[in-house]
């Protein structure tokens, strides 16, 4: 079945590989270059700002606050009439966090808060949590890498999370592109936790299912390069084009999913791909 017209796109847009943390779990660890940030930021946002309907830009990267002009950027999105949203790991200064909820307080869409206990402390990061979800008029949500060491703590923590009002969502450990090979324990704790982002699942195969990935939701790097969704950005296949050199282009319908094993968060909790009665792609 295919999943209705998504009134409002999404755009996924790593906007720089540059982190301040070095987690050994990192899917971006092994990148020759973790400097690199998008230049000639007004040129995004024309780009994204000329493109036909709604769009909701999601900002991550590396780790967006990280990249110099990163709230200028922001600015510029906003008064382009897009919905930003944001991926960090809430390590920056209030002041400059302020800053974004601040600017995207006429559209504000989702703050997703990483929780990486190899570097952050649990109870000053729920503290900054808070003191956010009461200026954003957003939603606001943490994740936490369910790593083999992480994993025993991730039902206690859900637990004192929840007891100050903020959602704490696991998310499954992956090496090699694909999900870790979780013991049968290991996957029932998780799915336990709510699997992947609270969605129930841990590593779908939504291979063959319709999905508006490529029309209404697609990846952009840094130099503008774009791809219909974060696997086929990692096969290095459909590609869209890029944003800067006028040369992208967006499916009209939704069409099937190519992979295997999807870990692309935004289709599958905006309802652009149908995940009922998938299958795992362990399995």
């Amino acid at each position: 079945m295919t999943p209705r017209y998504p009134l409002e796109g999404v755009i996924s847009w790593n906007m720089n590989t540059t982190c301040n943390y070095r987690c050994t779990y990192c899917t971006q660890r092994f990148v020759d270059d973790r400097k690199q940030s998008a230049r000639d930021l007004p040129a995004f946002v024309a780009a994204f700002a000329g493109l036909p309907g709604d769009w909701e830009i999601k900002l991550s990267g590396g780790e967006p606050f990280r990249h110099p002009d990163f709230l200028a950027g922001v600015q510029g999105l906003v008064d382009g009439g897009l919905r930003v949203s944001v991926v960090t790991n809430l390590s920056s200064k209030r002041e400059t966090l302020a800053a974004y909820v601040d600017a995207t307080a006429p559209k504000p869409g989702v703050l997703s808060a990483s929780l990486h206990l190899e570097y952050a402390d649990p109870d000053a990061f729920l503290d900054t949590l808070c003191w956010l979800a009461e200026r954003h008029a957003g939603p606001v949500v943490a994740t936490c890498v369910a790593t083999r060491e992480t994993l025993p703590r991730l039902k206690d923590l859900q637990a004192r999370f929840a007891s100050r009002g903020q959602r704490l969502l696991a998310q499954p450990e992956k090496q090699d592109r694909d999900v870790i090979a979780y013991t049968p324990a290991e996957r029932e704790a998780l799915l336990a936790l709510g699997g992947h982002n609270g969605l129930g699942r841990i590593d779908p195969d939504l291979s063959g299912r319709p999905c508006w990935a490529g029309a209404r939701y697609f990846i952009v790097d840094h130099r503008g390069e774009a791809y219909r969704c974060y696997p086929a950005r990692r096969y290095r296949q459909e590609r869209l084009g890029n944003v800067l050199d006028g040369s992208l282009r967006l499916a009209l319908d939704a069409e099937p999913c190519r992979y295997r094993y999807c870990n692309c968060t935004v289709p599958q909790g905006r309802g652009m791909v149908d995940l009922r009665d998938a299958p795992a792609a362990s399995a």
